[in-house]
């Protein structure tokens, strides 16, 4: 589905995680050096890889990009035991076509004004680094684990996949 022509064969398993997690919590660095983190809805990945978030022009987290670039990314789907982490350079974006390009009507539910609303703004990730974790979410393999833990005081061995993903 994907061509992100990324050399990392964790790519593509990466970027079908987060696909089904519409919700990412962006971390970015405040003005005093401290993280600050929000719930982001996440729009399409595009053909490059990118992340895509939509947001208000006079929203915070664009000061603190624009002051500082660097952000984090990290989604959760509990109930599969899936979790992604992705860090990268964001980018502010305001091109009325790409805005267009990217909108859908569920976001009228933040931006009641529709596409044209001036006070939309895009967020845009340059993914460099991810990590993801792939857990087994049976419940009977986490009793199992935790019966091996119990019984022989050493973890069980299948916990799943866990892989550092180079997305540059």
């Amino acid at each position: 589905m994907h061509q992100h022509g990324h050399g990392d064969p964790n790519a593509k398993k990466l970027y079908d995680m987060i696909q089904d997690m519409k919700i990412a919590m962006m971390t970015t660095v405040d003005a005093d050096g401290t993280l600050h983190s929000r719930p982001m809805y996440s729009q399409e990945t595009d053909e490059h890889g990118d992340l895509w978030f939509f947001t208000k022009v006079q929203s915070p987290k664009l000061t603190e990009i624009s002051r500082d670039n660097e952000v984090n990314l990290a989604y959760s789907d509990p109930e599969k035991q899936n979790y992604v982490s992705v860090s990268g350079k964001a980018e502010i974006v305001r091109d009325k076509a790409t805005v267009d390009d990217k909108w859908s009507e569920g976001l009228r539910a933040w931006f009641p004004n529709g596409k044209d609303d001036p006070s939309i703004a895009l967020v845009r990730v340059h993914p460099a680094r991810g990590e993801f974790w792939d857990s087994p979410s049976s419940t009977l393999v986490h009793l199992y684990g935790y019966a091996k833990a119990a019984v022989t005081g050493q973890s069980p061995t299948d916990i799943g996949d866990q892989k550092k993903v180079d997305l540059r």
